[in-house]
């Protein structure tokens, strides 16, 4: 970071802190704007960090694995700590593809924990995450979004959404989404069947030859057995395939991407300091 940018930031900083400190003293509607003021501040000294972001990434998704391997509470907390950072990641930089993809994965999880219906606010807030996925590249998350319309018996969004997947290349091998636990309400339903058998037929009519996108991550996005393939802030060759079968992933920014946009993030509060400290 440039001398100049620092000192902006630091600015900015200072700014924030006095606006949180006007708030404190201030009621209502003007209290409400100065700290809706003061949070766009702070939003804007965390934008352009990449190593913070990618730091925070990995250690969601560090998280989101821990918490597949445990049950109950200890496993509910461990996921909401993983959204956690991966929402203060996206705070950093709106158009980390990773962090987008694997907090819609730690929701689906964390419902699945739970046992909710799949209207359950869980179940929202994964197809928000993944709905930001597919805004940053698109087609990336269709798979996923299918799922959750599965479930909820929507036939007409998630045939949508496979046809999408299917058009950018994503879509699991049929045999995967045969064995998907997500899709099992549907696989009987003649829609899913007709799809399933245009596919196979593609498959018998075309030579098998897999399309190279060099922008594009791995085909599934999916649950615990759905691993997001990927390494984030490395910038891996396009053909070069990772020999181990942990998780890993390329981050995909659209070209020249300077997006500053306020991002509404779920961070666990820090301890409650009662005075505001200038930075200097």
């Amino acid at each position: 970071m440039s001398l100049l940018a620092s000192l902006s930031k630091k600015s900015k900083l200072n700014s924030s802190i006095k606006q949180t400190a006007q708030a404190r003293k201030s009621e209502g509607s003007t209290a409400d704007g100065l700290f809706k003021a003061s949070y766009k501040g702070y939003a804007e000294v965390l934008l352009d960090d990449p190593m913070r972001a990618d730091a925070l990434y990995n250690w969601g998704f560090a998280l989101l694995h821990q918490a597949q391997t445990k049950t109950g509470d200890e496993a509910a907390k461990i996921f909401q700590d993983a959204i956690d950072k991966f929402a203060f990641c996206m705070l950093i930089n709106p158009n980390y593809l990773g962090a987008a993809i694997n907090s819609g994965v730690a929701y689906m999880d964390f419902a699945r924990l739970k046992k909710v219906m799949p209207h359950d606010k869980l179940y929202e807030m994964a197809k928000k995450q993944f709905e930001s996925a597919n805004a940053i590249q698109a087609g990336t998350a269709s798979y996923n979004l299918a799922c959750i319309y599965g479930l909820r018996g929507d036939k007409a969004a998630s045939l949508k959404a496979l046809e999408e997947a299917v058009n950018k290349a994503t879509l699991p091998e049929v045999s995967e989404i045969l064995d998907d636990p997500d899709m099992a309400s549907v696989k009987g339903q003649a829609w899913f069947i007709e799809f399933i058998e245009t596919l196979n037929n593609k498959v018998e009519v075309e030579p098998e030859v897999k399309e190279v996108v060099v922008d594009s991550t791995s085909s599934k996005w999916k649950l615990a057995e759905r691993k997001f393939i990927v390494e984030e802030g490395v910038e891996a060759e396009p053909d070069v395939i990772a020999e181990e079968e942990i998780a890993t992933e390329i981050e995909v920014l659209p070209e020249e991407s300077t997006t500053k946009t306020k991002t509404k993030t779920k961070t666990k509060p820090k301890p409650k300091i009662d005075t505001e400290t200038e930075i200097k």
